[in-house]
């Protein structure tokens, strides 16, 4: 009988990761003044209402008090996480001007599902929103075997596009 067992492999780290989503200008929050070009690091508090408002809107809320997000310009940029079958799965996701620009995988802790990782996969959340019913605006293909690390990706993605409302708001 062979046995599965779940790893961690991490695929991009956060400074890499935001180096991507803002054009190959790293965020640093601790960079004093920020240019015009970097991204600033900004906190969001979850407030009871926020979550409430989120859990009707998308069906998920993240388990945390606050966010820490990082925006510039129309770009704001979003580190999330969301059970897959048992562990969590660390996603980056892009957000411009109410619409995905750029997901990415940033760590993978299950055993199962890691093709979610690829462009042919992510690739096709870009461009997609938030519609009024809280679902996403286009059709994202799944993957056999990695049903709940599609639909991992698929509720990040949701929270980010909502979150990102809120805070342009």
């Amino acid at each position: 009988m062979a046995a599965f067992f779940a790893y961690g492999e991490d695929y991009l780290n956060r400074e890499d990761f935001l180096a991507l989503a803002f054009n190959d200008s790293p965020a640093d929050a601790h960079a004093s003044p920020p240019s015009q070009t970097q991204a600033q690091m900004q906190t969001l508090w979850l407030t009871q209402e926020m979550k409430d408002a989120a859990q009707q809107q998308v069906g998920w809320v993240p388990r945390v008090l606050r966010l820490r997000y990082w925006q510039a310009d129309t770009r704001s940029a979003w580190i999330l996480e969301h059970i897959g079958k048992e562990k969590p799965i660390t996603f980056g996701v892009v957000v411009r001007q109410g619409r995905i620009e750029r997901v990415e995988v940033l760590a993978f802790r299950e055993s199962r599902g890691w093709e979610i990782r690829y462009p042919f996969f992510t690739e096709q959340f870009g461009g997609v929103g938030l519609a009024e019913d809280g679902y996403l605006t286009g059709h994202i293909d799944g993957i056999t075997g990695a049903t709940l690390s599609v639909r991992a990706a698929e509720k990040v993605a949701r929270m980010a596009l909502w979150l990102d409302a809120q805070v342009r708001e």
